[in-house]
């Protein structure tokens, strides 16, 4: 969709022209949402306090699946697993090494990248379906890795336990303290991941996503692009999971598993793929669904007691499954698309029809 202008709104440089944030008004309310996100802990309860956490660690992995699913079109079943890898690296270099948190969480990153780099190497060779089904083998190696190979120092299925971060002396170690320390990363990597959108490097990547061949004949080196795209999408998740694993304080290979990886492919379809606000309206969405599903499920339990023992595990992929099937239904480029519409009729009136 061609981006309107409000009536007597004017580019006049280019940096005006391709300025995200436009008017003062808008950074006015940007950072107003901020400084209200930032206080919460003076004034939300801690059980939201903690939903903003994972919410704010969901879209950080979200972005990286949005680079290269969203923008380069390649699918992958394996976003979970490099989380995986990146909390444990992360803790390691923690608990062993006694590396400061603000070390370990880009050694992380590096980490889980350097791992989605292999497996990205099929992607030259194999794409679609196929492509889904090679890196799902990431979902199987990486936690089978964690639980067999050096078991004195990853106590195999039992996982281990993740210090708290230490940043300057502070201890993050309550979900209060916590949420500066996962907003100032989401705040960095919605930033990171937005210009890379706008880059040569992005439009790479949706040159490759519209048509492979073509992009090639443009001059585009396919493999090139393409493990970079995976290695961007693993070091988010990375990122994401370091955060997690210093924020619930224990990992093993089940923490990050295949439901969370096809959750975060969900969050992506809901939110809308190929765009920057995309994972955060849909990672928003999906938490709140499944939070609803957990307040909802006494009321559930006392109208059929019968089900009472699996209730609320069983209403979360409930609700997930049925909203993600109303979006590929309804709305299959997702609530970012949505929006889109909803400002182009609003700069339109009143001939928005």
């Amino acid at each position: 969709m061609a981006v309107l202008r409000p009536a007597g709104e004017f580019d006049t440089s280019y940096a005006y022209d391709m300025a995200t944030i436009r008017r003062r008004w808008q950074w006015a309310v940007l950072f107003a949402f901020l400084a209200a996100l930032y206080l919460l802990p003076l004034y939300a309860s801690q059980g939201l306090v903690a939903l903003v956490n994972r919410i704010a660690i969901a879209i950080i992995a979200v972005q990286g699946l949005n680079l290269l699913t969203g923008y380069t079109g390649q699918i992958s079943l394996g976003q979970a697993a490099f989380m995986t890898t990146g909390g444990y690296i992360s803790a390691l270099l923690v608990n062993r090494l006694d590396w400061p948190f603000y070390f370990s969480l880009p050694a992380a990153a590096l980490g889980a990248g350097v791992i989605g780099l292999l497996f990205g190497l099929p992607s030259l060779r194999v794409k679609g379906f196929y492509l889904a089904m090679a890196t799902l083998a990431a979902q199987f190696i990486i936690p089978w890795f964690v639980r067999n190979a050096y078991k004195d120092i990853l106590n195999g299925a039992q996982g281990i336990n993740v210090r708290a971060p230490v940043l300057f002396g502070l201890e993050f170690n309550n979900p209060q303290r916590y949420l500066y320390l996962s907003l100032t990363v989401l705040v960095v990597t919605t930033i990171v991941a937005h210009n890379i959108a706008r880059s040569r490097l992005g439009r790479a990547f949706v040159a490759i996503r519209d048509h492979d061949l073509a992009a090639e004949l443009l001059g585009i080196d396919l493999f090139r692009y393409k493990l970079q795209a995976f290695f961007l999408a693993a070091v988010y998740a990375g990122l994401a999971g370091a955060l997690a694993a210093h924020q619930i304080r224990h990992l093993n290979s089940e923490t990050f598993n295949l439901i969370d990886s096809v959750t975060f492919l969900g969050m992506l379809v809901i939110g809308g793929l190929g765009s920057s606000l995309g994972p955060i309206l849909g990672a928003i969405v999906v938490e709140l669904l499944i939070e609803g599903a957990t307040l909802i499920g006494p009321f559930f339990i006392s109208v059929f007691p019968a089900t009472a023992a699996g209730a609320v595990q069983a209403l979360r992929p409930l609700f997930f499954g049925t909203t993600l099937m109303l979006f590929l239904i309804f709305e299959p480029r997702g609530l970012a698309h949505r929006w889109q519409i909803f400002k182009a009729a609003w700069r339109l009136r009143p001939f928005s029809y």
